[in-house]
């Protein structure tokens, strides 16, 4: 499978920092990544607390618990607006499931912010996750990445680039202003994918 190659660029805003979605999963370790880059974040837990936010990220978790909370609450809208104002959105190992066109085992749907069609727990149960590489030309070679019942992307649309794969499948890719990874970036002490996203999106932390 040919990678594609993206240069990197940071978007420039005035902004609020950065939305850590906070509903589950490890939205702490994203925190501590962007803090590390200087970068601001906070936890947003209801959808107008993303509304004036820099970037976006949709962490890891249980995609269907994610579910639960975004049918109490109008997240879907709220998410589709953040995006379509072209400001950064991450979504990981089940943030890229939620942002998927299509989702597969078992069928469901996620928010088509992105064209791609992912599987859930593609490589087996909590007992069968792993640390190991992808090749990254687009982020100046191979990276470290945390696979954690993970997803698998099975389809990848025409308009979508592939930032980063592993053994010939797409592990992290990108639409506009969108992109998934299959794997947990914040779990490594590399920070090519978040600087990816959010390079300038977010108000430098002040040093004390």
């Amino acid at each position: 499978m040919k990678i594609e190659r993206l240069k990197i660029e940071g978007l420039k805003l005035e902004n609020h920092g950065v939305a850590v979605l906070a509903l589950q999963g490890d939205f702490e370790a994203h925190r501590r990544k962007l803090g590390r880059m200087e970068i601001e974040s906070f936890e947003a837990r209801r959808p107008e607390e993303i509304a004036e936010a820099a970037g976006l990220v949709i962490p890891g978790g249980e995609s269907t618990t994610l579910w639960k909370f975004f049918e109490a609450a109008p997240w879907e809208e709220a998410i589709h607006r953040f995006a379509e104002s072209g400001r950064p959105v991450l979504g990981t190992c089940a943030g890229a499931i939620v942002l998927a066109r299509d989702v597969t085992n078992p069928a469901g749907r996620g928010f088509d912010l992105i064209d791609i069609s992912v599987e859930r727990n593609a490589y087996g149960r909590q007992a069968d996750s792993f640390v190991g590489t992808a090749e990254a030309p687009a982020l100046g070679g191979e990276i470290p990445a945390v696979f954690i019942r993970a997803p698998r992307i099975r389809r990848v649309g025409e308009s979508v680039k592939i930032l980063a794969a592993r053994g010939g499948e797409p592990v992290l890719v990108r639409q506009g202003n969108v992109v998934a990874a299959t794997f947990h970036p914040e779990l490594t002490d590399d920070d090519r994918v978040h600087r990816l996203c959010f390079e300038g999106a977010g108000r430098r932390r002040k040093s004390a």
